[in-house]
């Protein structure tokens, strides 16, 4: 029992360090506080009420955390946004590749298969902190948004040949 005590003890801390990331930026706190802590955004955007900084850990990493800001350049949220609930508010048919990065930023790849009229926008992201994934979204030849999926990053280890 002991032993279980200190496994969930352990896992805590864990799932708690992985959200200190985004508890350090706190609404209200300024966009000069949150370039401190974070440092200089990858892309930043304009939004109608304010600017948002994005923080892409892709191509090899497997996070994007926004920071939206508002016209005073006062926090106003910040999230990790490469998860299944963000996916599920793209909208196929009306969704371009330009709303695809202003809310998940760059892709980690853009692939082209001949079974496809368009580009394959790939992300790398983590599902529940355990599961490696990647997330498409297949954009048709006008480069709007007409599916999307997901499967499981596979890693093989092969031995040096």
């Amino acid at each position: 029992m002991k032993m279980l005590s200190a496994g969930l003890s352990l896992a805590a801390s864990v799932l708690l360090m992985a959200g200190c990331a985004l508890t350090g930026v706190q609404p209200g706190m300024s966009r000069e506080g949150v370039i401190a802590r974070y440092g200089t955004p990858s892309r930043i955007l304009p939004l109608e009420a304010g600017t948002r900084l994005q923080y892409s850990r892709q191509p090899a990493g497997q996070s994007v955390v926004i920071v939206d800001l508002d016209t005073a350049g006062k926090v106003v949220a910040a999230r990790q946004v490469l998860t299944p609930g963000e996916f599920s508010k793209i909208q196929p048919g009306q969704w371009t590749r330009d709303d695809v990065e202003r809310m998940f930023g760059r892709p980690a790849s853009v692939d082209r298969v001949a079974s496809w009229p368009g580009d394959i926008l790939t992300y790398r992201w983590r599902e529940n902190n355990l599961q490696d994934m990647f997330f498409w979204v297949y954009l048709d030849a006008g480069g709007v948004v007409q599916r999307t999926g997901q499967g499981m990053e596979i890693s093989v280890d092969r031995p040096d040949r």
